[in-house]
């Protein structure tokens, strides 16, 4: 076993710059501009939530234009959830950040980028990154602690032949996500079609009757969320409360983690209540949902009340600290189908669910693999220095 034994600090290879708080007055939206801002609530444990990223304006772009981050940076969370580390995608790559995230700019040649990366997603590196917290009430990683973090100091081809076994398991999950993206839209698209369009299968022989939000079809319903579903509070889970499983932890930003029992079965549904106020999860499985986000109970069928409450427009009860009221969200209205189309909605939609199941269940067991080979090569005692691997460089 060669454990390595030479490290540097994170400052001594890199520069470390925060992000930026929109100035007062300003205000992010949906709509996209050419000017994306990531929050922290977007920074998951596997790189940024493209779902949700929200834009500013070009006016508000001019006054914190400094503040951007690329491809070639690697972003660390610095309050909230501390430690979340990875690089944006190229296509938000000069977006501006969060006053609670930093990047790590700079990076000396002699250092591969994915390798940093791998090394701070690591125990050893979220270890170190832990130890360099401070505060109790509101926990912060400043930007000069960052700088004290260790990582390996070794040759650059051993270092990228680390990352490119950790990031052919990557790729594999990649792939598999931008195959659950397309499964994903075209169940959107099957939902809007029949629920919002009302081009069901026999609707030409449905006659449309006037109702409160508008004509829709003959027999169908418009109930208040109250009435057809409940939203029950999930439960407080710190990090270092979790205990290792498989079970997976719901956020408002989605899977935040793992942990070895569940509090809801599954499948379910998850609607963020605190920090990403409305984001809307499905779970395939058995969950674990944390005190910032609600879980759906209700006799509707479960895909049909999923994206129903995509559709939703959800509002935010408190400016300062965003908060999803769950007697407002009770007022809002849904179209509740018959029983019949229903059925028939479940036949059609059930083989998409099965296969976003299965390759959930890929990209789990892919995870897994990847997890426990990454402390073992960051670490030294997976020699790879003797293995034929082509990296870039060679």
């Amino acid at each position: 076993m060669a454990l390595f034994s030479d490290y540097v600090t994170i400052g001594e290879i890199a520069d470390v710059k925060g992000g930026k708080r929109l100035p007062k007055g300003t205000h992010i939206q949906n709509e996209p501009t050419a000017h994306p801002y990531i929050r922290v609530v977007d920074l998951t444990d596997y790189g940024v939530d493209r779902t949700n990223v929200k834009y500013i304006s070009n006016s508000t772009y001019e006054r914190i234009k400094q503040y951007t981050i690329s491809s070639e940076d690697l972003y660390i969370s610095i309050a909230g959830t501390i430690g979340r580390v990875g690089i944006v995608p190229k296509c938000l790559s000069g977006a501006n950040l969060t006053e609670n995230a930093a990047k790590i700019t700079n990076i000396n040649k002699d250092f591969d980028i994915q390798f940093l990366l791998y090394c701070l997603r690591s125990p050893q590196g979220q270890a170190e990154i832990a130890s360099k917290i401070v505060g109790t009430s509101q926990p912060k990683l400043a930007l000069f602690r960052i700088k004290e973090i260790k990582v390996p100091r070794i040759p650059l081809q051993t270092q990228r032949k680390i990352a490119a076994i950790l990031s052919a398991y990557d790729d594999l999950i990649e792939n598999n996500n931008r195959r659950i993206r397309i499964l994903e839209e075209v169940a959107q698209l099957l939902y809007r079609e029949w629920f919002v369009k009302f081009r069901f299968p026999g609707y030409e022989r449905v006659r449309m009757v006037d109702s409160e939000l508008g004509p829709i079809p003959e027999g169908w319903e418009v109930k208040k969320l109250g009435d057809v579903l409940e939203l029950a509070y999930g439960k407080a889970l710190k990090k270092n409360e979790r205990r290792k499983g498989t079970i997976p932890v719901f956020g408002s930003s989605g899977v935040i983690g793992y942990h070895d029992e569940y509090l809801v079965k599954g499948p379910g549904i998850i609607v963020g209540r605190k920090g990403n106020v409305g984001s809307v999860f499905w779970s395939n499985e058995n969950f674990y949902p944390i005190d910032t986000v609600f879980y759906v109970i209700t006799e509707l069928n479960l895909p049909y009340c999923y994206y129903a409450l995509k559709e939703q427009n959800f509002i935010n009860n408190d400016s300062a600290v965003p908060g999803l009221s769950r007697n407002q969200a009770y007022l809002n209205r849904i179209v509740v189908p018959t029983q019949e189309i229903l059925q028939k909605y479940n036949d059609h939609i059930n083989p998409i669910f099965s296969q976003l199941y299965l390759l959930d269940k890929k990209n789990l067991i892919l995870r897994r693999t990847r997890d426990l080979l990454l402390p073992k090569l960051i670490s030294g005692e997976l020699n790879v220095e003797d293995l034929d691997i082509a990296v870039g460089g060679d």
